[in-house]
């Protein structure tokens, strides 16, 4: 029990920074302070949540590579997404002011840390000598950290769109960036997204036997994460051409998104949790 206990311990701790962080900014939220007011807790926020990115990614390397592998479970890999997406917010705040977005990012960030602390199997794979399939995975996962990044950000301004249009929101919050500034970062961080992905399709179709050791296979999640490029190729095409932007945009985003989820989230939860493979 108390073994049980130390382990679940640097979980918990992680899990609270995230949701104390974000339950004080919806205690601002709802006390509705003039800007000036907010600047130092948002500043303490920042550093707490500096301090969670740190002892997330301690966690992670510790799990993920602690056998000399690379342990590919659903569990694993969805806190590493969660993490990067926060880190990503947290670079993104620094200069763009998102304290919005900590409604979005840190609540989810603090379930999926905790999801390792209570993983039954690991998936590790020998990484040794497959410097190309190590980089796969890398790329990857800073791939769909990006877009889930982007999916949370679109929800954000379509909080923000309905405010600035003072219609009628289930969702009230503080410290918008002005629409230009979001819209702006969102197709920054899409591009970004856009390459990496681009990258892990083309590396997965080249090289499927040497990293996973079969050739490629037109099965779902082939099938999810080319919709979900070609999608994020239209977009972007409808950006540059027609210059697309407000709810067109986000809901383009979030249509990829979703695609995206069903392609690598999908098949690794049947497998890993359902089917437990």
């Amino acid at each position: 029990m108390q073994s049980m206990i130390q382990h679940l311990v640097p979980y918990l701790v992680v899990a609270f920074i995230y949701m104390a962080v974000a339950m004080d900014y919806w205690r601002i939220a709802r006390q509705n302070r003039p800007a000036n007011q907010t600047q130092l807790p948002f500043q303490l926020h920042s550093a707490m949540i500096a301090l969670g990115i740190i002892l997330h990614g301690w966690l992670l390397y510790r799990d993920v590579f602690a056998l000399g592998g690379i342990n590919l479970g659903v569990y694993y890999a969805l806190s590493a997404i969660l993490w990067l997406t926060v880190l990503i917010y947290w670079i993104a705040d620094l200069k763009h002011a998102l304290h919005s977005l900590q409604a979005f990012v840190l609540p989810p960030a603090a379930l999926f840390v905790l999801m390792p602390a209570f993983a039954i199997k690991d998936y590790y794979v020998v990484a040794e000598g497959l410097t190309l399939f190590s980089l796969h995975i890398a790329i990857a996962m800073v791939a769909y950290s990006l877009f889930t990044f982007a999916a949370l950000h679109a929800c954000l301004m379509r909080v923000a769109e309905r405010a600035l249009h003072k219609k009628n929101s289930w969702l009230t919050l503080p410290g918008f960036p002005p629409l230009m500034v979001m819209d702006e970062l969102l197709f920054k961080v899409l591009r970004i997204g856009f390459v990496l992905l681009t990258i892990t399709l083309v590396s997965g179709m080249l090289f499927s036997e040497e990293i996973f050791g079969k050739p490629l296979q037109l099965n779902h999640k082939t099938v999810f994460s080319i919709a979900s490029w070609l999608i994020y190729a239209w977009l972007l095409f409808g950006r540059f051409k027609y210059g697309w932007r407000g709810k067109t945009a986000t809901r383009w985003t979030l249509v990829g998104f979703v695609l995206l989820l069903l392609a690598y989230i999908g098949s690794r939860f049947v497998l890993h949790v359902i089917l437990n493979r």
